[in-house]
Formats: C-alpha cells, sequence, structure tokens
C-alpha cells in the first residue's frame, strides 16, 4: 500500500548503516522538520549530528527534501554540511527526481527518511522507492499537518499487522 511504512523508527538515529547495507540503500533522502529536527527548529541534537557523522563514515550519501522553502531550509542544511531540495512539493515524486539525480544513484539505492505519511511516505510510494518513517521529534505547528496526523495511526496500525516492528 502507498500509504503503509515499509519501515517505522523510533528516531533518525535508530537507522543504523547495517540496516541500509541489508536492504541495499546507498543514499538517504532526508527530511528536515520533524525528522532531522523539531519543527521549524534550527537546533541539530548532538545525537543527529553523530548519526550524520556516522553514515557519511559508512558511505551513505545523504541529502534534505523539503516542502519549505530555501529560506527555512538552507540555514539548516548549511549547518549540517548537506545539499537541499526546497519546496519539493510532497506527495509528489518531482523533489525525490531532482534528489536522485543529484545523488547519482539509481532509485533502487535510496530511500526517503521522513516522519509523515501523507507527505513522505506517499512521495516515496509514488516514486516507487521505500521510506524510513521515523516517530515525530516534537509537536506540530501547523495545522494542515496537525490534521493529517489524527489519519495517520490507521496506517502505522496496518503496518503491525502486517508484521512489521518498531526498530529502536
Amino acid at each position: 500500500m502507498l500509504l503503509t511504512p515499509d519501515y517505522i523508527f523510533k528516531s533518525i538515529e535508530c537507522i543504523s548503516p547495517d540496516f541500509l547495507r541489508e536492504k541495499g540503500i546507498t543514499a538517504l533522502v532526508l527530511d528536515v522538520d520533524n525528522t532531522l529536527t523539531g519543527d521549524f527548529s534550527q537546533t541539530l541534537e548532538p545525537s543527529v549530528q553523530k548519526w550524520l557523522d556516522t553514515m557519511r563514515g559508512a558511505g551513505i550519501s545523504l541529502t534534505i527534501v523539503s516542502n519549505n522553502t530555501a529560506e527555512r531550509v538552507r540555514p539548516f542544511a548549511e549547518k549540517v554540511g548537506l545539499d537541499f531540495v526546497p519546496l519539493a512539493a510532497k506527495p509528489l515524486p518531482p523533489g525525490l527526481m531532482v534528489a536522485r539525480r543529484r545523488l547519482g544513484v539509481p532509485r533502487r539505492r535510496m530511500a526517503m527518511v521522513g516522519d509523515q505519511i501523507f507527505t513522505d511516505r506517499l512521495a516515496a510510494g509514488l516514486y516507487g522507492i521505500p521510506c524510513l518513517y521515523t516517530m515525530p521529534r516534537g509537536g506540530d505547528h501547523q495545522k494542515g499537518v496537525q490534521f493529517k496526523r489524527k489519519f495517520e495511526p490507521f496506517w502505522i496500525a496496518r503496518y503491525y499487522q502486517k508484521g512489521g516492528r518498531l526498530y529502536e
């Protein structure tokens, strides 16, 4: 199903290079708000910085794909040293297409990492790549996201009904 997560992680830090190697993934497309940092935050937690360093050290290519504007994403992307695609139009796949070309990897080698079913998971599904769904890092300040969150538990429950597990 397009909306049922492929994998659910407690947080982005729970995604390991070993897991990615097992799945043949060499590149990750990362959401920002509530995935790498809190909603609208420019602060990077030390544990996330350590995770980014671990991924880079393992040879995993990383880029940010966000529906936010360049004004929001650029300062954060520069702080963490990542390229970015703003105004990605998720759940539509154009932002993922741009990211794949920049990363120089085939689709079968990349995955989307994000905290929203109706943007990140759906974009990954429409583009034909797995989504490594993460539990949201903090509260949602946008009314549209708050509204969509009400419908996410159904799809998360389907993941567990199909035998999925929480990666911690």
